[in-house]
């Protein structure tokens, strides 16, 4: 072996903190948020060594040595993309001499790629009269969409639907010549993924909703369904980018014993796979092009993982705003290697974890993998209906968005679906009857019994508290109830505090045991927790405190903290 000088530095770089895979991915952070670097450094002999972490722009940030030959720094990277970093360590004296190096990346995004709430709304369902909405009709939904206080609005692909094979209600194997099909059934002769289906107007009008939401404070969000029709103008014009049966006919999509005709996936190991992966990052450059910067991926886990690596990276160069979130309900490896690959958020298996145990232990599994991996909670999708919530009645529904908008720093909603808490399923899957999926529907989301105050009054508490805005600091609180969860939120200052009756068919009491130390409370202080949903007031000390909570007069409480504080003039107020 040929000797150099990188083989001279007598400091040795051990490990760097944090990272992922050892440094194979980059750690994701937001623009201004810190990033605390911990790094072992070691040298031989006695000689004082220096260290520092080095940016793409040459700016050099001192590391300090703190106990056990750990040295530390905190950086703050305001400007978005991908970061190559690198630390720098060497012996002490008159001229840097022979350095040691060890690189690192770090992905940064914009704040929403941490913390969003997501609202799901098909314009075709627009309409009160039960006719095909357009985009103008789903307009007016929007003032109801920014009242209920949410970011992002998301919509399922708005592409022309393919005729072949085309699903009726229910997910029916013929449709009716009215029938408006799966919208994930994307392509006919009007065109592709870059097309809007013609009975929900132009690109035109789809210029107009983006322009009309981001008035009201709202982003929007496309589906990304890279898959086609048997009408998709590529079936014809590129047919190679399809896998074919031996007799020559192109393979539908499987997941046995199902099959699904009215879908072809891609062959993304075809003998044409470069013009094919064009292709696809194109369609995301174009919507790119028309504003939008929030984009839902369905299926990703059923495409290559070098693939995403390629295409999200691409997107991110040109737009380092975009954010992404994987629609992934698989295994949790894979899942994790998603978001390793550039996702920039994750759908979980929140839907399915009912109980306390099942809950503290996911956030406990979640927590371990904060780097890369950044949750998203959904309670329903229109694929997704537990049979809690078919059985739970309205507090069911309650409970689970208040868990869903307070446990993880993004989560969704599927309205006016969820909020007007439709709960009658089909009897052979485990999704809604009247699939929207599959037909129109008319909804009245001005009934009494929606859920929409509740909705609208959690998203204004996830604004006003920090807490909630993050998942690096989740603590659990035991209870002496197995029916009862209590967990809390801290972010400087600002503690949140959550207690949740998981049934929601009976009142439920418990003696929580908290955690004051995790509440920044001392042993013998006073303090007040504010119910921040029904602005109830308790004033308690000391780690045991008894709740009890009515599911369907109020399923959980939501405390903001307050500090007891004695002044000097001996009067007593809580901050």
């Amino acid at each position: 072996m040929q000797l150099d000088d990188a083989h001279r530095p007598r400091a040795v770089i051990l490990a760097i903190r944090p990272e992922v895979d050892g440094g194979r991915y980059p750690v994701k952070r937001v623009a201004g948020e810190p990033l605390a670097l911990e790094v072992d450094i070691v040298g031989d002999g006695h000689d004082t060594l220096r260290a520092v972490v080095v940016d793409a722009t040459e700016r050099e940030t001192e590391l300090v040595l703190g106990a056990d030959d750990t040295w530390r720094a905190t950086l703050v990277l305001e400007a978005l993309g991908h970061h190559h970093l690198h630390v720098l360590a060497w012996v002490d004296a008159a001229s840097r001499g022979p350095v040691a190096r060890v690189d690192f990346a770090v992905l940064v995004e914009r704040p929403r790629a941490a913390c969003a709430s997501w609202y799901e709304l098909f314009p075709r369902s627009t309409r009160v009269d039960g006719k095909h909405g357009s985009l103008r009709d789903a307009e007016m939904r929007l003032d109801y969409i920014a009242e209920l206080g949410f970011d992002i609005v998301y919509l399922p692909p708005i592409h022309p639907i393919g005729r072949a094979f085309r699903k009726g209600p229910d997910n029916a194997p013929v449709a009716g010549a009215d029938d408006p099909g799966s919208p994930w059934a994307i392509g006919g002769p009007e065109g592709g993924h870059t097309s809007v289906h013609p009975q929900l107007g132009t690109l035109a009008d789809f210029d107009h909703f983006v322009a009309a939401a981001r008035v009201r404070g709202l982003e929007v969000a496309l589906d990304v369904a890279f898959q086609a029709s048997p009408d998709h103008p590529w079936v014809r014009d590129h047919p190679s980018w399809f896998r074919t049966r031996p007799d020559g006919t192109i393979r539908c999509a499987e997941n046995p014993p199902k099959t699904y005709p009215d879908v072809y996936p891609f062959d993304f190991d075809s003998a044409d796979w470069q013009a094919l992966w064009t292709a696809l990052r194109d369609v995301l450059a174009f919507w790119c092009e028309r504003g939008v910067r929030a984009f839902r991926v369905d299926n990703p886990h059923t495409k290559p993982i070098r693939f995403w690596q390629w295409c999200l990276r691409e997107i991110q160069d040109r737009y380092p705003d975009a954010i992404f979130l994987a629609e992934a309900f698989t295994r949790p490896k894979l899942m994790g290697a998603l978001a390793k690959a550039g996702f920039s958020q994750s759908y979980t298996y929140f839907a399915w974890r009912t109980t306390k145990h099942e809950l503290e232990t996911y956030l406990r599994e979640l927590a371990a993998q904060h780097e890369y991996y950044r949750p998203c909670f959904w309670p329903t999708t229109p694929d997704i209906f537990p049979e809690y919530l078919a059985h739970g009645g309205r507090p069911a529904f309650a409970l689970r968005a208040i868990l869903a908008g307070t446990l993880a720093a993004s989560y969704g909603i599927y309205g006016p679906s969820y909020e007007l808490c439709e709960h009658v399923s089909r009897p052979d899957a485990e999704e809604l009857a009247h699939n929207e999926k599959y037909e129109l529907r008319a909804w009245d989301v001005e009934r009494t019994d929606s859920l929409r105050h509740l909705l609208a009054h959690l998203n204004r508490i996830r604004r006003a508290h920090p807490a909630l805005q993050q998942d690096r600091a989740l603590a659990f609180h035991p209870t002496d109830n197995e029916l009862m969860l209590c967990y809390s939120k801290r972010a400087g200052g600002d503690v949140v505090l959550v207690v949740v009756n998981l049934d929601p068919h009976h009142a439920q009491r418990a003696w929580l045991q908290l955690d004051l130390a995790a509440l920044g409370v001392g042993a013998d202080e006073t303090f007040q927790v504010h119910d921040l949903l029904g602005d109830a007031r308790y004033t308690w000390r000391g780690p045991h405190n008894f709740v009890e909570l009515v599911p369907d007069q109020a399923p959980a409480h939501v405390f903001e903290l307050r500090h007891h504080v004695r002044s000097e003039h001996h009067f007593e107020y809580f901050l």
